[in-house]
């Protein structure tokens, strides 16, 4: 079985261990550290080798924001799921603009977090349903409306609109009723079209510019 190593920066020791505690109880994760800030965020992630990091944004000293963007900047293959109180929202969208691949609330319950951790594993950008939609609401309230659709076909926008919602690659094979393959190859092809290069940043764009 593929494992996935699980890191969590998070300042609050008790809310550490209990994610510690939950990734511990799962066969296919592995709990591969926790610091209570980013300082050394660089040399963490080198030594401790995870797949997948649950990161607070409000952290003293350096916070998950310039965190995220260390992350995604050296080790651009590592999925990032931030966590969020909603304080503030515009924290919560520029950490999604430094590479962040979703976001959960601190409430999201235990087994929506490892359903968030096994999607970001897989490709998928996971969000609860809440910070979806103030997601979609902050951009269409912020952006103008689209003015270069980048010759995306229809198939490629129903499959970004799915990203947007935070679907994995194989939810999306399963809703489109193709293979994993197929949806691989289609969203390459939107990384090519939309010069991005990860879901993060396509999800940011289609956001950002309203092409769905």
């Amino acid at each position: 079985m593929e494992q996935t190593r699980v890191v969590i920066f998070d300042d609050n020791k008790s809310r550490r261990d209990s994610l510690q505690a939950l990734i511990s109880m799962y066969d296919d994760l592995v709990f591969a550290g926790m610091f209570e800030n980013c300082v050394d965020v660089e040399r963490n992630i080198r030594e401790t080798k995870p797949d997948v990091v649950l990161m607070d944004i409000e952290m003293p000293v350096v916070n998950g924001l310039e965190g995220v963007l260390i992350i995604h900047q050296k080790f651009p293959n590592i999925a990032v799921i931030m966590q969020t109180v909603f304080e503030d929202d515009d924290k919560v969208f520029e950490s999604l603009r430094f590479g962040a691949c979703g976001y959960i609330l601190k409430k999201t319950s235990p087994d929506k977090i490892i359903e968030a951790i096994r999607d970001a594993r897989e490709g998928g950008a996971p969000m609860t349903p809440a910070i979806a939609q103030r997601v979609l609401n902050y951009f269409i309230r912020k952006q103008p409306i689209a003015t270069n659709d980048y010759e995306l076909t229809n198939r490629e926008k129903e499959i970004l609109g799915l990203l947007v919602e935070g679907k994995s690659y194989k939810m999306i094979a399963s809703e489109t009723n193709t293979s994993y393959h197929t949806v691989n190859a289609h969203i390459r092809k939107i990384y090519d079209k939309l010069h991005v290069h990860s879901v993060s940043e396509a999800v940011s764009k289609a956001l950002k510019e309203r092409l769905i």
